[in-house]
């Protein structure tokens, strides 16, 4: 009879275990979740600043044409991606073709005193910081739930529960890079 109730403990233990384990994963996924959620948010805020800017830009610098078409190409690419890999790398184009645009508007004293222009490029790049800590804090989610899915005993219970590793939402390579100043 004690065998039973021991064996019944050892039963109960181990069912408790799996509840808590399913659980802490359930809890990491939807973290991921929620840091996938708050990029997309930042996304669409700095995809509805863009528009607003290039027109500002557009009134000074008419002669840019083929910046503009870049800026907006990005932009409905990176609004159209799917898949983390294309998203990061929509978004990475996206950034780059704005560095572009901010380059040429240093080349218009009258559109850099722009009250309206100074002001869309302090909204775009506080919206660029929280896209960068909304990254970090995605990319920090999916480092626990990968670690979690991966390792034992936690990989028992991950797998025959299709959890799945996820994807860290990257910096292209040349973001990467040291830039380089020459004088």
């Amino acid at each position: 009879m004690m065998s039973l109730w021991i064996l019944l403990a050892i039963v109960v233990l181990v069912l408790l275990w799996v509840m808590a384990t399913y659980n802490g994963l359930i809890i990491l996924r939807t973290r991921v979740e929620e840091a996938w959620a708050d990029i997309e948010v930042q996304l669409k805020r700095r995809y509805d600043l863009i528009p607003n800017l290039v027109s500002t830009v557009k009134g000074y610098a008419t002669h840019e044409k083929e910046i503009f078409e870049n800026v907006t190409k990005a932009r409905a690419a990176a609004m159209g991606a799917t898949g983390l890999a294309d998203k990061a790398q929509a978004e990475n184009m996206l950034s780059q073709t704005l560095k572009s645009l901010f380059a040429v508007a240093e080349n218009y004293p009258q559109l850099k005193a722009n009250e309206n222009f100074l002001q869309l490029q302090k909204d775009l790049t506080d919206t660029e910081d929280k896209v960068q800590y909304s990254r970090r804090f995605y990319n920090g989610n999916v480092r626990d739930l990968n670690i979690k899915i991966q390792t034992f005993p936690a990989n028992l219970i991950a797998g025959p529960f299709a959890f799945k590793l996820r994807q860290m939402f990257e910096a292209e390579a040349a973001a990467r890079e040291t830039p380089k100043v020459q004088f």
